[in-house]
């Protein structure tokens, strides 16, 4: 292991694409950057991991323009610069993908991409083609005039990544870039940066899946609680090394411990359909699925295979086209999503700032979103400020919220405290069944392991739990049973205690030969 020290004066000023001296940034009461030293090798792939909350974000959006350091240099390529906005760094050859995409749903691919960067290739079929070249030689499948809100995460994704490249980035920043991929599209991206650093480019790489940074990472900086604590090397390190340097504890282990299933069916469904699909094909078709008290359900499934839908069917989010969704022994389909929330299903959403919080209301405010007519966020017809503000500050010390005041923004939080507070939220509504879609995306091994022991304590008391990740190492150490979907069917059954990520992977993408539509079906 390397200490920042050590590696400091190791490479010539020349070499460097990126060298930050002593940023320090302030916010009201907080200290998120403090006397932050980095330097970034050009044609590498540099990780910066840290715990939510250590100051990443902030580094990175200084970097890019967004924010500006009340102390400290930049200096990019050699040459001290001043960024005051993200043009300004777009003009240095620095791109980022945010964790949180900022893309306009009612826009299409190409709209979205030319957005602001018309005067590149226009709007017309000049930027179309480049779009179809960029996605092609980087392996990203995006269609130019497929329309964002009917798209899935992983696709807003690459799209993301697509807009940096068609600009022209030389520096790309990305933060959490396989939050929402299986192994293989891992690899494939893994690939994909390795010919991006094969033609100069470099790559800033934050993520909290600490064995992806160790097997792509030329350097790795860990920071905790807004500074630099130390710059290794990855072939010196372990990912329990690089955890414990991270946060001071070992890495945390989803195994779920004997099983506590019953044979109480709380969450019943029966021949699910969604129509709507590409081709005429259904979104869902014929879902059938049971799950029991004391039982945890994944389902695994590339992304865009019917996961979220089924999500949203369950919810009350969308009407299916034909079957049943029963809880308890009542059927629940169709009902309003207050209703359903209110008959015992909590709901942790694959996207947290569109479906989880209101970013610039205050975390009590939030904490009586979706259960606004439950106590003791009301008394009689009226909202009890006073109970919910209470109940708030129980949340925020039994989950671990780090956070200044209740009476802050919920968008001030780091993406790990608040999807604890979406948890802390849900679970203090004792749920009878909880649908949990990516739970741990984007959250540190901190409040990862945080959210991992709360399902398991839920799951003992008797809790039913829907699990759709991507994290395959979530899927089989939390789950009892796994499914795998492909194009909105149920198509495999596995025993987590006995199957492997590449038997998991085969069957997520059809390679097993399992239940997918058959040639003759897609043509129909």
């Amino acid at each position: 292991m390397v200490t920042q020290a050590d590696r400091s004066g190791a490479t010539p000023t020349a070499d460097l694409a990126v060298e930050l001296h002593g940023i320090t940034k302030r916010f009201v009461g907080v200290v998120a950057n403090k006397n932050i030293k980095l330097k970034v090798r050009r044609g590498t792939i540099h990780a910066i991991v840290g715990e939510n909350g250590a100051g990443k974000s902030t580094l990175m959006k200084i970097l890019y323009g967004v924010q500006q350091p009340d102390e400290g240099t930049i200096t990019i390529n050699g040459q001290q610069v001043v960024m005051k906005t993200p043009t300004e760094a777009i003009k240095l050859g620095i791109g980022m993908v945010f964790q949180h995409f900022m893309l306009a749903d009612n826009f299409t691919v190409l709209e979205n991409v030319v957005l602001g960067a018309e005067k590149l290739h226009g709007i017309g079929d000049t930027a179309r083609n480049k779009i179809r070249q960029i996605s092609h030689a980087y392996g990203l499948d995006v269609d130019p005039d497929a329309l964002v809100a009917e798209l899935g995460v992983g696709a807003r994704q690459r799209i993301e990544i697509l807009k940096v490249l068609y600009r022209g980035a030389k520096i790309l920043i990305l933060d959490e870039p396989t939050a929402v991929l299986v192994p293989q599209e891992v690899t494939e991206l893994f690939r994909n940066l390795e010919g991006l650093k094969a033609e100069g480019l470099t790559v800033i790489f934050i993520s909290h899946k600490l064995d992806e940074v160790l097997s792509v990472a030329d350097d790795i900086t860990v920071i905790r609680r807004g500074t630099t604590v130390a710059a290794v090397d990855p072939h010196t390190v372990n990912a329990r090394q690089l955890a414990e340097l991270m946060v001071g504890s070992a890495l945390p282990n989803p195994q779920t411990e004997e099983s506590t299933v019953t044979d109480r069916v709380l969450l019943k469904v029966r021949g699910l359909t969604l129509s709507g699909g590409p081709g005429r094909r259904p979104l869902l078709d014929d879902v059938n699925l049971d799950i029991h008290a004391g039982e945890i359900l994944g389902i695994a499934g590339v992304e865009g295979n019917g996961q979220a839908e089924l999500v949203e069917v369950i919810m009350g989010m969308r009407e299916p086209t034909s079957g049943t969704v029963g809880l308890l022994g009542r059927d629940i389909t169709g009902l309003p999503v207050r209703e359903i929330r209110a008959s015992g299903v909590g709901y942790i959403p694959e996207d947290r700032h569109r479906h989880g919080l209101l970013l610039e209301s205050s975390l009590w405010e939030n904490r009586m979103l979706g259960h606004q007519t439950e106590r003791p966020n009301v008394k009689g017809w009226l909202i009890d400020a006073w109970a919910a503000q209470a109940d708030t500050r129980r949340i925020v010390q039994e989950f671990d919220v780090r956070t200044p005041s209740i009476f802050v923004s919920a968008g001030s939080l780091s993406g790990g405290n608040q999807q604890k507070l979406i948890v802390g939220r849900e679970m203090s509504h004792q749920p009878k069944v909880l649908i949990a879609a990516h739970p741990t995306r984007g959250v540190d091994v901190g409040a990862q392991s945080s959210i991992w022991d709360l399902i398991k304590h839920a799951r003992r008391a008797g809790l039913g739990v829907l699990l759709i990740s991507a994290d395959l190492e979530e899927l089989v150490g939390l789950s009892d049973t796994i499914r795998v979907i492909l194009r909105g069917r149920l198509s495999g059954t596995f025993d987590p205690d006995t199957v492997t990520r590449e038997e998991l992977g085969a069957a997520m993408t059809g390679a097993d030969g399992s239940s997918a539509p058959t040639d003759q079906e897609e043509l129909a």
